[in-house]
């Protein structure tokens, strides 16, 4: 991982991106500064550090992929992040986008089901000093009660339905935004509000994320 250097090269093409954003619609202004400051190239390998800042998705292992920062962006949009709303992401990756909300002033639990990117990922995050997102390994279907009710919840996986146990774990007003469909080119992005026993559901254009799965997968 190249998390000790940041060149100038880098910092260039990360304000690039951030510009190819603002060019995309991306407007608000604590998302824009959230990716103008974490360093991207540090969540890949570093032969392919300046791939971080290219509008696209990439492996990162376990099959597995960072999605890429547009969508990365589009989701934390429509979740509506506030500074010190507690959110539970399902599907750490490589932790981006954890970090991204914990800049925005979240408090992250993030759970991941792959034990080699949870072990990965959260040497990482004490790395680069993110070391206050709580990584937790996990079936994400099953969420993470012990922690919940929660404000805000993010699935970064593409689920076939909308899973009732996550619902469950959201507090009355709470937002979720996930990926429905098993469809690879037919995932539709829902932003779910949770209102008593209602739930209240908006299609937000449609997306190619990996499929989530159930169950954990342990290391060999």
């Amino acid at each position: 991982m190249n998390s000790d250097t940041d060149s100038y090269r880098l910092k260039g093409l990360r304000q690039q991106m951030v510009s190819d954003l603002k060019r995309k619609g991306v407007s608000d202004p604590q998302i824009l500064a959230a990716f103008s400051t974490i360093p991207r190239h540090c969540f890949l390998d570093e032969a392919f550090a300046e791939w971080a800042y290219r509008d696209t998705a990439f492996p990162i292992g376990a099959g597995q992929t960072i999605s890429q920062p547009s969508t990365v962006a589009q989701q934390t949009a429509l979740l509506g992040v506030k500074k010190k709303d507690v959110i539970l992401e399902v599907g750490t990756g490589s932790g981006y986008q954890a970090c991204v909300l914990a800049s925005m002033g979240a408090k992250v639990y993030t759970i991941e089901r792959q034990e080699e990117l949870f072990m990965r990922t959260s040497r990482l995050l004490t790395k680069i000093g993110f070391n206050h997102i709580r990584t937790l390994l996990g079936d994400g279907y099953q969420g993470a009660e012990r922690f919940a009710p929660f404000d805000k919840i993010l699935v970064t996986a593409a689920c076939h339905m909308i899973p009732k146990k996550l619902i469950s774990q959201l507090k009355d007003g709470g937002t979720m935004v996930i990926p429905v469909n098993d469809e690879v080119d037919n995932q539709k992005m829902m932003r779910i509000v949770k209102n008593g026993d209602r739930i209240e559901i908006k299609e937000h254009g449609h997306y190619k994320f990996v499929p989530m799965l159930s169950g954990i997968k342990a290391t060999v």
